[in-house]
């Protein structure tokens, strides 16, 4: 399971320019069952992508596909981690 943090290097007016397009990004790994959640920062600073079933390489992959990366909207830092405990309504999400 990865954790991938967004952090944004430009304006949110920017960020705004191409959101439609990330949206549909998003869209496309839930529905390949890649990703399970996401959402905003608080403040609005960028995001956090929480992916499952997926590899070292394939999340490289997948992020290059991100217009936020292609219009250099975003930083990314990904963290892989294996959980351990969890509330039992997300254990469909835990591979073992």
């Amino acid at each position: 399971m990865y954790i991938i943090s967004l952090t944004y290097k430009t304006t949110i007016d920017e960020v705004e320019k191409h959101i439609e397009e990330h949206i549909n990004f998003l869209e496309k790994y839930y529905a390949l069952d890649k990703f399970v959640l996401s959402g905003r920062k608080n403040p609005r600073t960028g995001g956090i992508i929480l992916a499952n079933n997926i590899s070292d390489i394939e999340v490289q992959e997948i992020i290059k596909e991100d217009p936020f990366f292609k219009n250099q909207i975003a930083d990314y830092e990904i963290t892989e981690f294996t959980p351990t405990k969890y509330d039992q309504r997300f254990k469909p999400f835990i591979t073992e």
